[in-house]
């Protein structure tokens, strides 16, 4: 199965012993595994290689496409002076001893599963949003996260984003008042995740790690390259590919984790091109401290985009980055605006690389990523059956 391929049976035993891997200690080199080497995977290997100075090297690369797998390693050689190890399965990965930590920058339905495992066999991780596409997914590797003491981070980069954290500061501290409506409303207009057609010989990829038992189907490169497109193996596209980076925003900003009810309706209304996720999408979500959140996206016209939140004491904008009192009445209304200043920060991955060795909570840990992962997850369900879907946040369920 891998390039370097090991029994069933000896790659469990590995596994199960890699879970007592070594502390990182603050002078160590931090040894990374990269599991998935396309486009966002590439991102991060080039940004690691940036970080090189923080003593941090790349010693594996896991991918099911060859031609993916090879640019990792040819660049990881050059970047970092040594050719890693290579492999199409993730497990086998998790199973040598010279990888500390991993990025998952797998599809989106593969991301709790790996970040389970990787936990389960003593890595750290930092795995791409969504945290995951299924609520069984998405409860197993929380449930896994919260017995370990192993750093996850999440890559809703937003929570490291200077004008996000100094808007998240003002809402917490109280300057909107109380709020009771939040709208994050974003359109394209282009037929978004749809590539051109590409000739990929069935040989260059391992096509049964590729489904990861999501599905059982004969080679398909659309599923390959599209899977974005597809409903069994995305949370109806938009969700889990954008609204997880917004939603993420309300348990940060406001101190809810859960929402208590989603309302969702959309469809494919234009790209009439074999998509199976919608092309417009609107949820309504509801939450326990009482107020709404609007989350809606098209990809038919790119007219009114906005990220708003709306208080007694007036609105905070995301897009000009102005807090003002605008649409407020209130005696105490915001009587100045005032342009948002970025506060000072260091990258996503830069926090995840801190974090292994201080063994500190990253800004976007499994909390928050299982958070986004229940909220996107009970807006995609409402929108497939068709019904209002709630959550019991003591019981950890979809109602």
């Amino acid at each position: 199965m891998g390039e370097a391929s090991i029994s069933r049976r000896g790659l469990l035993g590995a596994i199960s012993a890699g879970a007592v891997a070594r502390a990182v200690g603050p002078n160590d080199r931090i040894q990374i595994g990269v599991i998935g080497t396309g486009g966002r995977g590439r991102e991060l290997t080039r940004e690691l290689a940036r970080l090189k100075d923080l003593n941090v090297t790349v010693t594996a690369v896991c991918d099911v496409y060859r031609p993916n797998r090879e640019a990792a390693a040819a660049f990881v050689e050059k970047a970092f002076g040594a050719k890693p190890r290579a492999t199409t399965d993730y497990r086998e990965l998790l199973s040598w001893k010279d990888v500390d930590a991993v990025i998952i920058a797998t599809p989106d339905f593969s991301h709790a599963v790996i970040l389970k495992a990787a936990l389960e066999a003593g890595k750290d991780a930092y795995v791409e949003k969504p945290f995951a596409t299924t609520f069984e997914d998405a409860k197993a590797a929380y449930l896994t996260a919260m017995k370990s003491s192993q750093v996850v981070a999440v890559g809703t980069q937003r929570r490291s984003d200077g004008q996000f954290m100094a808007a998240a500061k003002l809402v917490r501290d109280g300057a909107l008042g109380k709020v009771t409506r939040v709208e994050f409303c974003l359109h394209l207009h282009e037929p978004r995740w749809k590539r051109p057609p590409q000739s990929i010989d069935p040989a260059d990829v391992d096509w049964k790690m590729f489904q990861m038992g999501r599905i059982d189907r004969p080679f398909d490169p659309s599923l390959l390259r599209e899977w974005q497109l597809h409903a069994p193996l995305t949370t109806n596209g938009i969700p889990g590919l954008w609204m997880s980076h917004f939603i993420d925003l309300v348990p940060w900003f406001l101190g809810d984790l859960y929402p208590a009810g989603a309302v969702s309706n959309g469809g494919v209304y234009l790209w009439k091109d074999g998509r199976t996720t919608s092309d417009v999408f609107y949820t309504l979500l509801d939450y326990p401290s009482e107020f709404l959140v609007l989350f809606s996206m098209s990809l038919t016209n790119s007219a009114g985009t906005r990220i708003t939140w709306h208080g007694t004491r007036g609105t905070l904008d995301c897009e000009r980055w102005v807090l003002s009192g605008e649409g407020s009445s209130a005696p105490d209304r915001i009587q100045a605006e005032t342009k948002i200043q970025p506060e000072p920060t260091n990258s996503h991955l830069h926090n995840f690389l801190e974090c292994i060795r201080s063994r500190q909570k990253p800004r976007a840990d499994a909390q928050a990523g299982f958070s986004h992962a229940v909220a996107t997850i009970m807006s995609a369900e409402a929108l497939r059956l068709g019904r209002r879907v709630r959550f019991d946040p003591h019981r950890l369920e979809l109602l």
